[in-house]
């Protein structure tokens, strides 16, 4: 069971900001990445279609013998979360709580802002979860639905990035907030570009925070993989492969081979 590998899914390549900190952190495990980059971005979809997109994403890494599953979606942990984890025998990890943590110890002034899909910043995981544990925090909540198929092109830095960016974010520039939530895996792609935009500003990237609440359960679990060498990774998407592997290496800093194209029609958790 130890051996057995770690499972990660996302909507396109944002996914691989969380699958970048776990395998620093869990250098020995085994990771499986679904990209499902034929029906990216989720977060213009309604509620029930990110659903059923998040079953069978779940149900095709779980006949793949995974151990944990950790949901690297934004959207898809804002809606699908408790559905996944009733249907899964398996510990089922989201992105909402480590981020809210994270942006609580991060806040000085107690204003926090939130970028996202449209679908996250509709459902209001994000400031529901960070009233229920600090009532008193004022939160500012912005959908940036251009983001993703920014990085889903490579368009990460430059002239057009810029403009996107000041679009989306002036309101919360000038909001008075000192913390602002990359409420999804793909925006920490343009975090350059944000930074530079929303500075003296603290961006929370809830990559690093997952990867140690995935450190722990494992840990908790006693499946921490023992084994001395370094882990593989192994990539399946839905859709166009090259453009994939293209833009994870540049973001992985390393050559993606185990790449493979999938189709996920009809996969269900049995």
């Amino acid at each position: 069971m130890r051996e057995k590998p770690v499972g990660i899914f996302d909507s396109g390549v944002g996914g691989l900001t969380v699958l970048k900190e776990i395998a620093k952190l869990l250098p020995n495990e085994e990771l499986i990445y679904l990209g499902d980059t034929a029906r990216v971005p989720y977060g213009i979809r309604s509620a029930e279609t990110v659903i059923k997109y998040s079953i069978e994403c779940a149900s095709f890494l779980f006949k793949k013998g995974i151990k944990i599953l950790v949901v690297a979606c934004n959207t898809s942990s804002s809606v699908s979360l408790e559905v996944l984890k009733e249907k899964l025998p398996i510990a089922v990890i989201g992105v909402i709580e480590p981020g809210v943590r994270a942006a609580l110890k991060a806040t000085k002034n107690g204003k926090i802002g939130i970028i996202g899909t449209e679908a996250t910043i509709h459902s209001e995981a994000y400031p529901k979860k960070i009233k229920s544990i600090e009532p008193e925090i004022e939160v500012i909540s912005k959908a940036c639905p251009l983001f993703v198929p920014l990085v889903e092109e490579g368009i990460l830095e430059g002239s057009i990035a810029e403009l996107v960016v000041e679009r989306y974010l002036k309101e919360l520039k000038n909001s008075g907030i000192d913390t602002l939530i990359l409420g999804c895996t793909h925006y920490p792609l343009l975090k350059k570009t944000i930074q530079k935009y929303m500075e003296g500003i603290q961006l929370v990237d809830s990559a690093e925070e997952i990867s140690r609440e995935v450190k722990e359960m494992l840990s908790y679990q006693e499946l921490i993989n023992e084994k001395t060498k370094s882990g593989g990774k192994t990539f399946y998407v839905t859709d166009s492969p090259d453009r994939f592997k293209k833009i994870g290496e540049i973001f992985l800093d390393c050559k993606i081979d185990n790449i493979f194209k999938v189709s996920l029609e009809e996969e269900k958790i049995k």
